[in-house]
C-alpha cells in the first residue's frame, strides 16, 4: 500500500509541484550521479522547509522514499494519516524510542531508500546552517552498510521569480569515513561531521550553478 500511495501522490501532485516548485536538478558529477537510485540507499539533505520532502518525491520519481519524520507532523490528524500511508518513519525527538532506527534498517535490508534530515529540525533565523548533524544517519549507514547520497536544496518554493534548485552529490561509502582507532561514540560524531562538510560543499556548488544560470 505504501508504494500505491506514493504513486498516487506523485501522479496527482505532478501538476501542482510543477507550478509551486519548478525544480531544476543539478549533478555534482553527471557520470556518476543520477535521479534513478539503484538498490538500497540513504538520502541525506539540508533542511529548509517542511516541503523538502515533497520536492524529493518528484526529484527521485522512480523510487519510493521512506523519510524519517518528526512527531510534530503526526500530531495533525489529516497530515499524520497521509504520512503514515506514504510510509513515513515516525521519529519522536523528545522520547527514548529508537524504533525509527530499526525501521530504517528493515527498509534498507529490503532494498529500499531511506531519507534523513540529519539536522533533525529546520534551523531558526540567525543559526548557522546547516545545524550540527545528529549521529543517527551515520549509525544506520554503518550498520546497514548502505551508500549515502548527499542532496541539497535551495528551499525556494512557491516563488515565481526564483525556482527550486536541487543538487545530487556523489554517493558516499560511510565506512571510508570511519576511524577504527576511535571509540564508537566519537567515531559516529566524526563521521557525522564529515557528512555535514559534504552537504556544505554541495551547497556551495549549488549556489555557483545558480549564479551561472543568471547569466
Amino acid at each position: 500500500m505504501v508504494r500505491f500511495w506514493n504513486w498516487f501522490a506523485k501522479i496527482t501532485g505532478w501538476p501542482v509541484q510543477f507550478i509551486c516548485f519548478r525544480t531544476r536538478t543539478y549533478y555534482e558529477n553527471r557520470k556518476t550521479c543520477s535521479r534513478r537510485i539503484k538498490g538500497p540507499a540513504i538520502i541525506i539533505s539540508n533542511h529548509t522547509s517542511v516541503f523538502d520532502y515533497a520536492v524529493y518525491l518528484f526529484v527521485f520519481f522512480s523510487r519510493t522514499l521512506r523519510f524519517q519524520m518528526a512527531e510534530v507532523l503526526y500530531r495533525k490528524k489529516l497530515l499524520g494519516w497521509f504520512l503514515r500511508r506514504m510510509g513515513g518513519i515516525y521519529v519522536d525527538r523528545d522520547g527514548f524510542d529508537f524504533g525509527f532506527v530499526t525501521k530504517s534498517e528493515e527498509i534498507l535490508a529490503k532494498g529500499g531508500v531511506v531519507g534523513i534530515f540529519p539536522e533533525s529540525r529546520i534551523p531558526k533565523p540567525g543559526e548557522e546552517k546547516p545545524l550540527e548533524f545528529k549521529t543517527s544517519a551515520a549509525y544506520i549507514a554503518l550498520r546497514a552498510d548502505a551508500p549515502v547520497i548527499p542532496v541539497v536544496t535551495n528551499g525556494s518554493y512557491f516563488n515565481f521569480k526564483k525556482r527550486a534548485r536541487v543538487m545530487i552529490g556523489e554517493a558516499i561509502n560511510v565506512r571510508d569515513l570511519s576511524d577504527p582507532d576511535l571509540g564508537e561514540k566519537e567515531d559516529l560524531k566524526n563521521v557525522s561531521a564529515k557528512l555535514r562538510e559534504r552537504i556544505i560543499e554541495l551547497e556551495k556548488k549549488l549556489y555557483e550553478e545558480g549564479e551561472k544560470g543568471k547569466g
